[in-house]
C-alpha cells in the first residue's frame, strides 16, 4: 500500500510546487525585464532632453546640421554610454539623418525592422511598445525609442538597442534560486510524506502481521496498541474483539468435540463388548456380526482421532532445538517393519539438521505421512524420506509411487474427514493429515502436497530452523 500511496502524495505535492513555482518564475522574468526597460526609458529621456538643445543649422528636413558644442556633448555622452554598458544608442532626425550615435557605424540605414518599427512609433509622439518577454534561451535584443519634442513637434528620435545577455543571466540566476527552493521544498515534502505514510500505515502493517499469525494457527496473537489515525486504532480494537470472539467460538467447538468424543467412547466400548459376547452365541464365521464389529472398531478409531484433533488444536507447542534428521531416521526405522510386511521399500536420507520444533508434534506428523505413503504404495514400489535445508526452514520430504491424487484432490487433501473416492475401501478416518497440519501449525510449521512424477504423491513438511 505504501508503494501506491507515497507516489500519489509526491505527485500531488510536486503539482502544488509547480503551480507556485512556474508563475513565480514567469513573474521574476517579467520583473527583471521591466526593470531594464524602465532604465532604458530613463536613459532615452535623458538623451532626448540633451538633444532638445542641439542647435540645428539650416533645414532639418534636408538632413544637414551644424555641429556645435551641445551636439559634441551629446555625442560624448552616447560614446561614454556605449563604452560603459555596450548599448548602442543614437539620436536620429525625422528624415533618419544622424544627430549623434554610438558606435559611429550604427545608423537607421543598417538597422533591422525592430529598430525601424520603434523609430516609427516614436515619430508618432509615443514611446514604442513594450518589447516581448526575453527568456534565458532567447538571443534577442531590447529596443526602446523616445521622441525628441521641440515646440510641440517631434524633431528627432532617441533609440537604444540593448543586448540581453546580462538580463538573461539575471533571469537564469533567479530561476536557479527558485529551482533550488523548489527542490528543497520537494525534499522536505518527501520526508514529510514518508513520515506521514509510515504513521498512517504502521497500524495496517501490524494488523496484517497479526492476521497472518492467526491464519497460521497462532490464535493468541493480538494487535498491539500503537499510533496512527484514530480510525485505525478503533479498527485495531475491533479486530482484537473479533479475534477474542473467534477464539472463544473455536475453543467451545474444540471442547465440544473433545467432550463428545470422550463421552461416546465408554458407551461404544460397552456396545462392542456386548457384540463380542453376542458373537459367541452365533455360529462361527457369521458375516453380519463380523461387519458390525468392523464398523464399531472404525467408529472407535474415528472418535479417537477426533479427540486427538481437538487436543492438537488446543495444546500449546513445546518448541525446542531438535535434530530433525535424527528424528526422521527414527520414524523410518519404526515404520520399516510395516513397510517390509507390505512388500514396500522404505528408505531414508536423513542428514543431521537442527530446527526449532516440537519433537512430539513432528513425530506424530511424520507418522501420519509415512503411514499414508506406505498404505497407498503398491507392493514392490519404494517410499523415500529425505531431510534437507530450504533457506530458513528444514524440510522432510516423503515421496511415494502410489496412485497419487488429481489436481482437484490435491486442493482438498488434509481437509477433515476428506478421503479420495478411489480409496474409500482403505482403512482410515480422514483425520490423520488434519491432525498433522494442526500439530505443525502450532509451532510455525506447515505441510504441503504435490504430484510426484511419474506417479505418486510428494508431501513436504516444513519447520522453522530458528525461533520466530
Amino acid at each position: 500500500m505504501r508503494t501506491r500511496l507515497l507516489p500519489l502524495l509526491i505527485v500531488l505535492m510536486a503539482a502544488v510546487l509547480l503551480a507556485f513555482g512556474v508563475p513565480l518564475a514567469v513573474s521574476l522574468a517579467g520583473a527583471q525585464q521591466q526593470k531594464v526597460v524602465v532604465d532604458r526609458i530613463d536613459d532615452t529621456a535623458r538623451f532626448a532632453a540633451l538633444a532638445q538643445f542641439v542647435t540645428v543649422a539650416g533645414d532639418a528636413s534636408t538632413g544637414t546640421s551644424t555641429t556645435n558644442e551641445r551636439r559634441d556633448t551629446l555625442q560624448r555622452e552616447l560614446q561614454s554610454y556605449y563604452g560603459v554598458y555596450g548599448i548602442r544608442a543614437g539620436v536620429f532626425y525625422r528624415t533618419e539623418g544622424r544627430m549623434a550615435n554610438a558606435p559611429s557605424s550604427w545608423d537607421l540605414t543598417t538597422a533591422d525592422e525592430e529598430v525601424r518599427a520603434a523609430f516609427g512609433e516614436a515619430l508618432l509622439s509615443r514611446r514604442s511598445h513594450d518589447p516581448e518577454q526575453v527568456w534565458p534561451w532567447d538571443r534577442g535584443r531590447l529596443v526602446v525609442a523616445s521622441p525628441v519634442i521641440r515646440d510641440g513637434d517631434v524633431v528627432a528620435v532617441v533609440v537604444t538597442d540593448s543586448p540581453t545577455g546580462p538580463l538573461r543571466s539575471r533571469i537564469l540566476h533567479g530561476w536557479l534560486v527558485i529551482g533550488a527552493g523548489e527542490i528543497a521544498a520537494m525534499l522536505l515534502a518527501i520526508g514529510a510524506a514518508l513520515r506521514l505514510t509510515g504513521w498512517v500505515l504502521k497500524p495496517v502493517g501490524i494488523l496484517d502481521a497479526t492476521t497472518h499469525a492467526i491464519a497460521s494457527g497462532r490464535l493468541k496473537s493480538r494487535v498491539a496498541a500503537s499510533g496512527g489515525p484514530p480510525e485505525l486504532r478503533r479498527l485495531a480494537r475491533s479486530f482484537n474483539e473479533m479475534a477474542d470472539t473467534v477464539e472463544d467460538v473455536l475453543e467451545q467447538q474444540r471442547a465440544f468435540v473433545a467432550d463428545a468424543s470422550h463421552q461416546l467412547r465408554n458407551p461404544l466400548a460397552a456396545l462392542l463388548l456386548r457384540i463380542e459376547l453376542l458373537a459367541y452365541e452365533l455360529p462361527e464365521g457369521n458375516e453380519e456380526i463380523a461387519s458390525v464389529q468392523s464398523e464399531g472398531k472404525r467408529l472407535a478409531q474415528v472418535l479417537d482421532d477426533l479427540l486427538d484433533l481437538a487436543l492438537a488444536e488446543h495444546t500449546e507447542a513445546d518448541l525446542r532445538i531438535t535434530d530433525v534428521g535424527l528424528l526422521a531416521a527414527e520414524r523410518v526405522a519404526a515404520w520399516a517393519p510395516t513397510a517390509e510386511a507390505k512388500g514396500v521399500t522404505l528408505a531414508g536420507d536423513c542428514p543431521a539438521t537442527t530446527a526449532w520444533v516440537d519433537p512430539v508434534a513432528l513425530s506424530s506428523a511424520l507418522d501420519a505421512v509415512i503411514d499414508n505413503a506406505v498404505k497407498f504404495t503398491p507392493r514392490g514400489e519404494k517410499v523415500q524420506v529425505s531431510v534437507a535445508v530450504d533457506g530458513a526452514n528444514a524440510t522432510v520430504v516423503v515421496t511415494d509411487h502410489g496412485p497419487g491424487l488429481t489436481d482437484d484432490e490435491l486442493a482438498r487433501v488434509g481437509d477433515r474427514f476428506w478421503r479420495s473416492g478411489r480409496h474409500q475401501n482403505i482403512k482410515g478416518s480422514g483425520l490423520g493429515l488434519s491432525i498433522s497440519r494442526a500439530l505443525l501449525a502450532a509451532g510455525g510449521g506447515s505441510i504441503s502436497y504435490a504430484a510426484h512424477e511419474p506417479h505418486g504423491l510428494r508431501v513436504t513438511v516444513r519447520v522453522p530452523r530458528t525461533a520466530s
